[in-house]
């Protein structure tokens, strides 16, 4: 196994594992993002985001998605969108090559917290983060607004 960072040309394969995991999380037709914009977002000037990928001869099999956010009381932190195994390869300690990466890479960027989300039904990964040493916030809610809502919003105004 090979975890390295992210090229544009793996893109396409980081997609395909973006769409399994949408299947896994119940949201088949969520994902509207395509291979075009992972590549410009990801490898502009002033990239969106980095991705960590592990490869098995030649295929990827897993990725990490993350991007730099900033606190207003710890400073700068790592934002952990995605960590995705494709489900053949679950269990055989590649999502933990890659969570340890994303953590490794955190202690590299002297950033004070790597945060993500996990959903409340996903008692695998919650076990596994748990036992890492990260704690789960009870306390907090994560709020979006979507496009129809922002436009909604918007049109109130």
């Amino acid at each position: 196994m090979t975890i390295r960072k992210g090229q544009k040309e793996d893109m396409p394969a980081v997609l395909d594992l973006i769409r399994e995991l949408a299947v896994f999380e119940k949201e088949p037709d969520a994902v509207v993002v395509t291979v075009a914009d992972l590549e410009r977002d990801g490898f502009s000037e002033n990239p969106m985001f980095q991705t960590i990928v592990a490869e098995i001869e030649d295929e990827i099999v897993g990725m990490a998605l993350y991007y730099y956010r900033y606190s207003t009381w710890k400073g700068k932190t790592i934002h952990l969108e995605d960590l995705i195994v494709k489900e053949k390869m679950r269990g055989t300690g590649l999502g933990s090559a890659l969570y340890k990466e994303i953590i490794a890479q955190g202690k590299k960027d002297n950033v004070r917290r790597v945060e993500w989300n996990v959903l409340d039904w996903n008692t695998p990964a919650i076990d596994f983060y748990e036992k890492s040493g990260a704690r789960i916030l009870h306390d907090w809610r994560v709020v979006q607004m979507d496009e129809s809502g922002i436009d909604n919003f918007l049109d109130r105004l």
